[in-house]
């Protein structure tokens, strides 16, 4: 398939308008439906009803492999023009909220870093395509276990912290006095689902092969301190890393004691970073 035919379908099944698509793009809106017919000539088949414009069931098949295709070209070129770039010598760091530990923290240089807190869906691409030098992911995992990062495009990985899990609760909580809890023992708590700012549920229920961990209230944002906030008010509980578990006001962290498991933190690079990105690598990789 051309993968700018495939771009502008994208684009026009996102968009759900071939005139929105025309000017998103830069095209005549003539362009566009030549593209698309040459598509689906292309693929033998319909991809979009037109009245109103919508995927058929082939376009949706279409789509769940098009955000991945474009996405390994994105890497490809952008791998390419790395290599024959001249060296920068600052740094573009993305990071989810709970990966900037305190070892993350003291490698970074003084100056010339750009650090963006992204969602964990988000960084693998940002690092594949380019527009960050490093990138650093964490999650709930058996010690010394690899987290399971999407398959965005070939990307080196190194775990460089793994440090205890704290369950948090509100001061008050019944549990609040306990020396440590059991996650098996929380399975039908109230919790809050935050996806991007603490310890995912889905890694909940992996961990201990299912149970319930419903959501009580879902928080989407990277703010720790505002889903500390929400459990000290009593919305639900939350799983973080100890060390972004401490000194919350209105809260208690106690710490998980089965199964056991880490907050384990991995940084992810694309290609021979060099400058800054090498410094902060060895750092992190070589503990110093």
């Amino acid at each position: 398939m051309d993968p700018h035919l495939l771009h502008t379908y994208v684009t026009v099944a996102r968009l759900a308008s071939f005139s929105e698509a025309a000017r998103e793009l830069g095209y005549t809106q003539s362009a566009v439906s030549q593209h698309i017919a040459a598509l689906e000539q292309d693929l033998g088949t319909p991809l979009l009803t037109r009245r109103p414009v919508a995927p058929t069931a082939a376009g949706e098949r279409l789509l769940e492999h098009a955000g991945p295709l474009l996405l390994r070209l994105d890497a490809a070129r952008a791998d390419v023009v790395r290599m024959a770039a001249a060296p920068q010598h600052g740094l573009t760091l993305v990071t989810t909220a709970t990966a900037l530990g305190p070892a993350v923290l003291g490698a970074l240089p003084p100056a010339g870093v750009t650090l963006r807190v992204l969602t964990r869906a988000e960084i693998p691409a940002a690092v594949a395509t380019g527009t960050a030098d490093l990138g650093l992911v964490d999650g709930l995992a058996a010690p010394s276990d690899p987290l399971r990062l999407p398959d965005v495009a070939p990307l080196t990985t190194y775990g460089v912290a793994e440090e205890p899990v704290s369950v948090l609760l509100p001061a008050g909580h019944p549990l609040a006095a306990r020396p440590g809890l059991r996650l098996g023992d929380l399975r039908d708590a109230r919790w809050l689902d935050a996806p991007d700012a603490a310890l995912p549920l889905a890694h909940l229920r992996t961990a201990t092969a299912g149970g319930a961990f419903r959501a009580a209230l879902r928080y989407e944002g990277t703010d720790v301190r505002t889903l500390t906030a929400l459990t000290a008010a009593g919305h639900g509980l939350t799983l973080l890393p100890r060390s972004a578990a401490t000194a919350h006001p209105g809260t208690t962290a106690v710490p998980l004691t089965a199964p056991r498991l880490v907050h384990r933190t991995e940084l992810l690079h694309s290609g021979s970073p060099g400058g800054a990105a090498a410094e902060v690598m060895r750092r992190l990789v070589d503990g110093g």
